[in-house]
Parts: structure tokens; C-alpha cells; sequence
């Protein structure tokens, strides 16, 4: 079952534990990348357990299809169309969800994705290769105030103005096809950047948010999260980015608040509407000894909540 784990999986005992695993609970790893925290689930899973995968990664997905174990399914689907593959499985609710997001170590590590600024490859950046635009595809159509936008808002870029206008300016000379052009062209327009940081760091990754649509997802997503859950089950979200830290934290607390009165309201305590989700404990990040044995897990935040019996 190991097979194919060719990363460190980001806050994996954390994460497990925090799903208070049933021996014959219902599970959904919604973002199964290379199988590291379903490997430890189904581990913890008894005979009369489930478990389902999904991912919109084709090469992920032909991992979890090498998996032979009646109690777990891999499915072809990204998180926000959890509903569906549900509803596809006969699953009304479940004991957990796990949600690890961002991009994968082998997603960033096969240069052909063009997730990375460390390789010449072409500019792709899909989650799914199998459909959508690439990112080279949408350098060439896009307008200035959008391209603006995407690496303002989604990669918090202060020099976002003026990369969008080199960007304009050099694909009128020629295309922008590979993660080398992109890179370069980056590095010349800003000057300054944090140490250690490439200064197309925030470019890429706001790019590769925007095309794949990965906060509207995770947006969409967790509402969807609280209605499958059972009552007690728990939702766990590993995020990698603040903006997405920032969704999460939000929808969890104000999940837990339940529907807010004016202030001064005559109302028994008892009468006071509770909230669908209980958060359990604070957000977690990773240790000294895991950030030194993976580099990559520095900005993982992981929060927890677990539903009440509000109906």
C-alpha cells in the first residue's frame, strides 16, 4: 500500500489523529495526492470501514488505482464535487473529511507540470491535465488589469502592476510559453524580494490558484463538508497559504458561532441558536523536526472542527 509515496506527507500523524478514526467509520481524503495520509487511515480502519479518495490529478489517481483493498475507492474528482461522488457511492454522511491543500511534492517536482520556477518546462500549471487552459494558454489571451488582479490578490504581490505590464509588453515580442521566459521576465521587473525567495514565487503560485480555481473550491467546498458530516464527525483542512488559511479559519469560526442576534436580544441562554461545527483545539503547524526533514511543510496550517447535533 506504500507504494508510490514519493513525498513526506505534511502533518500525517497530526492530521489521523485529529479524524478520531472509527474502526468502521465512513472517511473521504479529498485531496489523496500520494496516498500518504489514506495509507495511514485505512491502518486504522477495521474490517467494515471505508474509505474514498478523490483527487483531479490523473497521476495520482493512477496511484490510488494501484491500490488493492475492499474497503477503499479512488475516485477521479476534485474536492468540490465531493456531493456527487457521494451520492455516486450511496454515502449520505460520513465520519471525516481531510482536506490537504496546495500542490503535492511530485506535482512540483516533474517539471513538465510547470508548477516550478527550478525547471525549463512549459508553462502548464493544471491540476488536471486531462481539460482546462494552461497557464501559457491564458498568458496569451489575458488582458493587463486582470493578469493585475490574479497576481495582486491571489499571490499578494506588491510589484503586481508592474509585472502584469512586462508580462503584456514581452508577449507581444513572443509568446510566453515556458516557465524559463516567465521566470526571467519576472526577475527583471522586481528588484527586490524576502531572502531565500525566487521573485517569481508569488507570481506562480497566484497564477496556478486562479487557473485551477482553488479558493472558489475550497469555498464551495465546506459547506458541502458540514452537511455530509455525521454528528461528531470532524473536518480536518491542512492549508498551505494564507488566503487560504484566512477561508478556512473564518468559515470554521463562524460555523461555530451559529446565527448571530442584535445585540441587547431578550433570550434564555438555552434559546441562544448553537452552531453546526465545535472547533477543536487550536491551529496546528508543523515541528522543528518535521520542518527540517521537509522544508516545504513551513507554511502548513492544519485546523480542526468537529460537527454538533445541531440539526
Amino acid at each position: 500500500m506504500s507504494g508510490g509515496l514519493s513525498h513526506v506527507t505534511v502533518l500525517l500523524r497530526e492530521a489521523v489523529e485529529a479524524l478520531a478514526i472509527k474502526p468502521d467509520g465512513i472517511y473521504v481524503d479529498g485531496t489523496f495526492g500520494r496516498g500518504g495520509h489514506s495509507a495511514r487511515i485505512l491502518e486504522q480502519l477495521g474490517g467494515n470501514g471505508r474509505l474514498i479518495a478523490l483527487d483531479k490529478d490523473p497521476a495520482a489517481v493512477a496511484v490510488g488505482n494501484t491500490w488493492r483493498d475492499a474497503r477503499f475507492q479512488m475516485v477521479h474528482r476534485g474536492f468540490a464535487r465531493l456531493p456527487e461522488v457521494l451520492d455516486e457511492q450511496g454515502v449520505e454522511h460520513v465520519d471525516g473529511i481531510l482536506l490537504d491543500l496546495g500542490v503535492s511534492s511530485p506535482q512540483l517536482d516533474e517539471a513538465a507540470r510547470g508548477f516550478s520556477f527550478r525547471f525549463d518546462a512549459p508553462l502548464d500549471m493544471r491540476m488536471d491535465v486531462s481539460s482546462g487552459m494552461t497557464a501559457a494558454q491564458w498568458l496569451a489571451t489575458v488582458d493587463e488589469s486582470l493578469l493585475m488582479e490574479v497576481i495582486r490578490d491571489y499571490g499578494e504581490e506588491r510589484f503586481a502592476k508592474q509585472i502584469a505590464r512586462a508580462v503584456i509588453a514581452a508577449r507581444e515580442i513572443e509568446p510566453i510559453h515556458t516557465t524559463r521566459q516567465l521566470v526571467e521576465l519576472v526577475s527583471k521587473t522586481v528588484r527586490t524580494r524576502e531572502a531565500g525567495q525566487n521573485p517569481a514565487t508569488r507570481t506562480f503560485q497566484a497564477i496556478r490558484i486562479y487557473l485551477n480555481g482553488e479558493l472558489e473550491e475550497l469555498a464551495r467546498v465546506l459547506p458541502e463538508c458540514v452537511t455530509h458530516l455525521k454528528t461528531g464527525g470532524r473536518l480536518v483542512v491542512i492549508s498551505f497559504h494564507s488566503l487560504e488559511d484566512r477561508i478556512v479559519k473564518h468559515f470554521m469560526r463562524d460555523m461555530a458561532e451559529g446565527d448571530k442576534l442584535p445585540r441587547n436580544v431578550p433570550i434564555r441562554a438555552s434559546e441562544v441558536p448553537q452552531g453546526k461545527l465545535n472547533l477543536i483545539g487550536r491551529a496546528v503547524r508543523v515541528s522543528g523536526a518535521e520542518l527540517q526533514a521537509n522544508p516545504r511543510a513551513r507554511s502548513a496550517v492544519m485546523r480542526v472542527a468537529q460537527r454538533s447535533d445541531v440539526a
